[in-house]
């Protein structure tokens, strides 16, 4: 009988001692909590509340049950929102805005306290579309493509501004898409058609001015040419008449002598007739 109770009482013990180390490995467990890179802690406490401190990467410990630990990604994101704006001339334009954004880390106790975790998906969205259309109101349609840039900084200057106010930094905005309704669109297509016919017109017309030009320049220098020669034969007198018909009878001899139905009549003329060859 010693010896079973002896037993019986070592396997108590044994048992004992193994819930109390899986106690304590639970109670060591719920006692950690791990911070991740790129991360950080909010430390919720039931007694004192949302603590002010941020808690960085690494293993860190709580009071189970009295905290619990709330994780934020500190790293950029990226963002992407649409909105519908009305310009300064009534027009009706659609953007899409891209924004990288990331918490202020030593606010993210405020952040946790007035937003919650997804502080971005509730902030960002509505102050992106307050922006673009207080933007876009200022300018006419046509000037968001020629002055594209200046409403971009426009429109990132404001954003970062306003996601200042909810410990939002903003790493980079930019307008991804821009377009216009279907009556604007067919407007622009209407304008940039006409202007293109107006080019062309303008064209037509220079090329006629420009041959209109050649025409007299032409004209002066057929009239000039003209005048010389009239001037060069009133200074020589008859004696170039007489050397032009000379040399005009010897290209005419020179020509008929090649010609074997041409006979050559030795008179006093020194004449070249053309006899046909029937003859």
């Amino acid at each position: 009988m010693g010896s079973n109770q002896a037993a019986v009482s070592f396997l108590n013990n044994i048992a004992r001692a193994a819930f109390s180390l899986g106690m304590g490995a639970t109670v060591l467990n719920s006692s950690l909590y791990t911070v991740d890179g790129g991360q950080r802690a909010v430390l919720f406490d039931r007694f004192r509340g949302v603590i002010d401190e941020t808690v960085g990467e690494g293993t860190h410990f709580l009071i189970p049950w009295l905290q619990k630990p709330y994780i934020f990604d500190i790293r950029t994101r990226p963002h992407t929102f649409s909105s519908v704006s009305g310009t300064k001339d009534l027009q009706m334009v659609n953007l899409t805005l891209r924004v990288l954004s990331r918490p202020e880390v030593n606010r993210l106790p405020e952040i946790f306290k007035t937003l919650g975790l997804e502080y971005d998906e509730k902030v960002l969205p509505s102050i992106g579309n307050e922006v673009l259309k207080a933007v876009v109101a200022q300018f006419n349609a046509d000037q968001l493509l020629t002055e594209r840039p200046h409403v971009s900084a426009l429109v990132r200057e404001s954003l970062i501004r306003r996601a200042k106010d909810f410990n939002i930094e903003l790493d980079d905005v930019a307008i991804t898409h821009l377009s216009y309704g279907a009556e604007f669109s067919r407007a622009v297509e209407q304008k940039q058609v006409a202007q293109q016919e107006a080019e062309r017109s303008k064209f037509v017309v220079a090329k006629a001015e420009q041959e209109r030009r050649a025409a007299i320049i032409r004209a002066e220098g057929e009239s000039e040419s003209a005048k010389l020669i009239s001037d060069a034969t009133a200074a020589a007198g008859m004696g170039l008449i007489e050397l032009r018909r000379i040399e005009a009878s010897r290209e005419n001899t020179a020509t008929m002598s090649k010609n074997p139905n041409v006979m050559y009549l030795p008179n006093g003329n020194n004449m070249l007739l053309g006899l046909n060859a029937g003859r």
